[in-house]
């Protein structure tokens, strides 16, 4: 493999504080019932409107959207953290010479680079790609070429790393080997009963010594 897909939240990212404060933010405002941490947490996966969708149903979804992006993009950074492994394994990854890396995700690209950015992680990324940056979002297979084509690779030499059966589906889509850890909103039984990846980690240190037998310094 020279290419390696991430997927952002839930994978290289814990965001799930500011998603879950934007919402019950936009269903306060529109007279609802608030979410919980733990069913907000549950629906994410496929992009905010999917997720606003399976919270509050199609109609107070496309309402509820813009009140979300205003709250959201004004307190993108409350709570984010990277999860463990993340900076390291980009960081030797990029210090390899030997792969390019870059993030596939159905968060917004704007939002996707500010994060990126804030948390330093551009300096060893290719490319950092999301919801409308192209007309498409992941599992389409016309999203996984975009990649593809973008980081002029093959799907012989890439691999799609993520957390969620949209990550393992976008995987498939393009014929790409996918990893998948634990470490966003599905468990390793949800997991193995929704996807059938190449592998299944518990987080980022496991998979970086599996596949690019990269060690802890103890």
């Amino acid at each position: 493999m020279k290419t390696i897909l991430f997927d952002l939240d839930g994978t290289l990212v814990d965001h799930f504080t500011a998603i879950a404060q934007s919402i019950s933010h936009s269903q306060r405002e529109m007279g609802l019932a608030e979410s919980s941490y733990d069913a907000v947490c549950a629906a994410v996966g496929g992009g905010i409107t999917l997720t606003l969708t399976r919270l509050m149903g199609v109609e107070n979804a496309k309402q509820a959207e813009p009140i979300f992006n205003q709250h959201f993009d004004a307190n993108l950074f409350d709570g984010l953290t990277a999860l463990p492994g993340a900076a390291w394994l980009l960081e030797k990854l990029n210090a390899s010479n030997s792969y390019k890396s870059a993030v596939f995700t159905n968060k917004t690209g704007p939002h996707s680079r500010r994060v990126i950015q804030h948390l330093g992680f551009d300096q060893w990324l290719t490319a950092t790609v999301g919801t409308g940056d192209t007309p498409y979002r992941k599992p389409e297979p016309e999203f996984t070429a975009h990649m593809l084509e973008l980081m002029d690779s093959t799907s012989d030499e890439t691999i799609m790393i993520g957390d969620s059966p949209f990550d393992f589906e976008a995987a498939e889509s393009g014929c790409l080997r996918s990893y998948l850890v634990t470490t966003g909103s599905h468990s390793r039984s949800q997991l193995e009963q929704e996807t059938a990846p190449n592998a299944i980690y518990d987080d980022l240190y496991q998979l970086a010594d599996d596949l690019f037998d990269f060690k802890i310094k103890s």
